[in-house]
């Protein structure tokens, strides 16, 4: 038996998922969150979005890190993020789609690598964009290894000095609570969260949805009633066909 899904390294970035065959394909960057490059997740989505037809690459962001700890979401440069999306669509077996989806804090990195990329009349903007659970505003930095549970006798409140992000060498731009400015972005967009997640309040993206609005935008939206930051089976088959429908439509033209 022949495998269905192949993976094919993407020369200099990682490996790619994609159906078996010479292409090309719609593809689509993956972004993970926090908990890291090596936690599978992103890898998941991807080979998900390899079995419906699409050329998926899980890119890991995440400094330092390994199999067992997450690493830092710390001054992370969004600017390779664009030259990992600009490989990916120069890519051999990329067909003319590329889109980019991302989920907690990959969703904040995809909203904020669009919105940058708008800003600054940079080429290769993503052509449609996914993002689950996400902020509406920058975030702060996050390690790994100081991180704990609520509750756990080493908690400690976000240290909203640490930096998450940088851009051009900079992060200034990039404070912690500054409104992530997506409206500048006029591609298709898929938003969705959970309306009992209790890591990343359903209120960001409510906010994001009503701001958009205001701007002459058309998201698509859907909140999963009574799910978490994960949605549990039944919700994740649903909000995976949409998902795969948002991205085949936007891609696949």
């Amino acid at each position: 038996m022949q495998p269905v899904i192949i993976r094919r390294p993407l020369p200099g970035w990682g490996t790619t998922y994609g159906p078996s065959g010479d292409g090309p394909f719609p593809a689509v960057m993956v972004l993970h969150g926090s908990e890291g490059a090596w936690a599978g997740w992103s890898h998941r989505h991807a080979v998900m979005l390899a079995a419906h037809g699409f050329l998926a690459f899980p890119l890991g962001f995440s400094v330092g890190g390994n199999a067992w700890n997450a690493g830092q979401i710390i001054e992370v440069p969004l600017e390779r993020t664009v030259a990992a999306l600009q490989a990916l669509r120069g890519f051999a077996f990329t067909g003319q789609g590329v889109g980019l989806y991302g989920a907690s804090r990959g969703a904040e990195h995809a909203l904020l690598v669009a919105s940058l990329m708008a800003r600054d009349s940079i080429e290769g903007l993503p052509d449609s964009l996914a993002a689950h659970a996400p902020p509406d505003v920058v975030c702060g930095g996050f390690d790994a290894r100081t991180f704990r549970d609520s509750g756990d006798p080493g908690w400690q409140a976000w240290d909203g000095a640490q930096r998450a992000w940088s851009w051009q060498g900079s992060s200034e731009g990039l404070l912690p609570t500054t409104p992530i400015e997506i409206e500048r972005y006029d591609g298709p967009l898929f938003l969705s969260h959970g309306t009992a997640d209790i890591m990343w309040s359903v209120a960001m993206t409510r906010r994001l949805e009503a701001r958009l609005k205001r701007h002459g935008r058309t998201p698509e939206v859907v909140y999963m009633q009574g799910e978490g930051h994960i949605p549990g089976d039944e919700a994740e088959n649903d909000w995976y066909a949409r998902l795969m429908t948002f991205f085949a439509r936007t891609l696949m033209a």
